[in-house]
């Protein structure tokens, strides 16, 4: 394979990587917003500070308006992703304990999996049902290290299982926008939609803002710029070149990054338990985003062409 044809699939593999790494450090960032904001009004803030973040950046590349039939995908994207899921896991993070929430979201990348074969006809192959299937055991394994011992809400559970279902139907939704827009105006207008939608929590915004430390409110700015505008956009330049469900896959990584994130910045040093459940978190993401080797290419080309009749 020449350098021309790997550069794509590096620039994609390091936009996911680049999507993992800032949506783990949001954990931290929104531990210290949610005690000061309320569900709703993070949510606002967040994507407030996304959606000008993003038109700054559309107006220095010169984006225009995507195109009709890319807003579909766009709104319902923007309408479950960036505004209910954002809602709905805020209010979870503050019923049930982070590993408890970990756990029941994890359960949204099958759901890509699922719904991208069903909708999207993406393949399923072996090594994406076997990576994936080693990567939920390690996020369960990382869960119950992490998860209290004082019982968790059912209210909370339920509110991170629809989160985890609003995240994998706007994924699936945004996959065909991204072959008729740009990654940049599909993030862009999605995350304008999602603040659009949690405009009812502007008010509550306010109130807290006036109340909240600066760090919360910091915190909150950070989480608009970086894990919403920035990884955003990187997760929906890889989502283009690649099937829903291999990038669902690839948010397995996120429990493993999130318990070396709080080891080195938090000083939170993890179990025994925890660290196992992060190596097959990364075990599987590395299975679920390998490819069989091009025997048959290579059988292909070993073979005689017949010769062409003139």
């Amino acid at each position: 394979m020449n350098a021309s044809s790997t550069r794509p699939q590096l620039l994609a593999t390091g936009a996911a990587t680049v999507s993992v790494v800032l949506w783990a450090s949001a954990f931290v960032s929104i531990r210290s917003a949610g005690d000061a904001y309320s569900p709703g009004a993070l949510a606002l803030g967040r994507l407030l500070a996304g959606a000008l973040a993003l038109g700054v950046f559309c107006l220095v590349r010169r984006e225009g308006w995507p195109p009709r039939s890319a807003w579909r995908g766009i709104a319902i994207s923007g309408l479950l992703w960036f505004g209910f899921y954002m809602v709905v896991l805020n209010w979870g993070e503050q019923q049930v304990d982070a590993g408890t929430a970990a756990l029941v979201v994890n359960v949204g990348p099958l759901l890509i999996a699922l719904l991208g074969a069903r909708l999207l006809g993406d393949p399923m192959p072996p090594r994406l049902l076997a990576g994936m299937a080693v990567s939920f055991g390690g996020a369960v394994t990382v869960g119950l290290s992490m998860s209290g011992g004082d019982g968790s809400s059912l209210l909370g559970v339920v509110l991170c299982l629809l989160a985890a279902v609003a995240y994998a139907v706007g994924v699936v939704a945004q996959k065909p926008s991204l072959a008729r827009a740009s990654a940049l105006q599909v993030t862009a207008f999605g995350c304008l939609v999602g603040a659009l939608v949690c405009l009812p929590f502007a008010g509550q915004l306010v109130h807290d803002a006036t109340d909240a430390p600066l760090s919360a409110t910091l915190n909150m700015v950070y989480l608009g710029v970086f894990p919403t505008a920035l990884a955003f956009t990187t997760w929906a330049y890889a989502l283009a070149r690649t099937t829903a469900g291999r990038m669902g896959a690839t948010t397995y990584a996120v429990p493993a990054v999130v318990v070396l994130m709080s080891w080195l910045a938090l000083g939170e040093v993890p179990g025994l338990l925890t660290l196992a459940g992060g190596v097959l978190c990364l075990a599987g993401v590395a299975v679920s985003r390998s490819r069989p080797r091009a025997r048959t290419s290579r059988a292909a080309a070993a073979e005689p062409r017949p010769e062409s009749v003139s």
